[in-house]
């Protein structure tokens, strides 16, 4: 199988230690790791702000980049919400139908971390070892878009020496939603402060999720509270041996 990293522009960016760690893991696991260099953008932030046009060109981007590959892991649950329920849409709507059919064609074959590792590779012990008190916070495209349900949790689960603990009210949105938290920043910043709560309510030393772009948002608040927690991507946990 023919897997290829789509590592998005935030983790590119700003934590490009979650690319590494998703390719050391799934070469941990046996499998060989392409890294396409045409790749770019998914087009989220160009949605988001009102520019559908601008994203269809960074869909006919990143189809170009991929459609050769078996599988697609995006260690992010936003970026793979996107390319899955909006880019064969975008194309159709903007009267390219060859590549709506080519974004259509390829949409299935692209996985957030979690999902390739449960539903497509059929593992959930990694052979990971992270000895620290955990909470899992569910970001809003994985748990709503994606609906990866319980699959980060049951590879969280297998981690060796790991107490995952329940995070109140995890659902709930942690207030980033991108270009949301420069727009309405008083509404994002009092909706960060009650998920820091209920983080600093667990004990836990870790809080885990599937997005760095929501990890950056809730870890600033805790560092600026002193808090004591840090943040860590799932793949970062997973990729661990010590």
């Amino acid at each position: 199988m023919k897997i290829a990293l789509f590592v998005t522009c935030v983790n590119d960016t700003l934590f490009p230690d979650t690319g590494k760690a998703v390719v050391a893991l799934l070469e941990r696991l046996g499998h060989r790791v392409a890294f396409p260099p045409a790749q770019t953008c998914c087009g989220q932030m160009h949605l988001n702000t009102g520019y559908p046009g601008e994203a269809v060109k960074l869909v006919e981007a990143f189809t170009g980049a991929f459609e050769d590959c078996d599988a697609v892991v995006a260690p992010s649950g936003s970026c793979a919400a996107m390319v899955r329920e909006w880019h064969a849409r975008l194309a159709a709507r903007s009267g390219r139908e060859r590549l709506a059919e080519r974004a259509a064609a390829l949409a299935p074959r692209v996985h957030e971390l979690s999902e390739l590792l449960v539903d497509v590779l059929g593992v959930t012990d990694v052979g990971a070892s992270f000895p620290h008190r955990v909470a899992y916070h569910p970001t809003c495209h994985s748990l709503r878009m994606l609906k990866l349900g319980d699959k980060p949790l049951r590879l969280l689960r297998e981690v060796r020496g790991l107490d995952l603990v329940d995070l109140p009210d995890a659902a709930e949105c942690c207030g980033f939603g991108g270009t949301f938290a420069l727009k309405n920043a008083d509404v994002s910043a009092a909706m960060c402060a009650d998920k820091v709560a209920a983080v600093k309510s667990t004990g836990a030393e870790v809080l885990c999720a599937a997005d760095n772009s929501c990890l950056m948002h809730i870890g600033g608040a805790l560092g600026r509270q002193r808090s004591g927690v840090r943040v860590a991507h799932l793949a970062e946990i997973l990729a661990s041996t010590s």
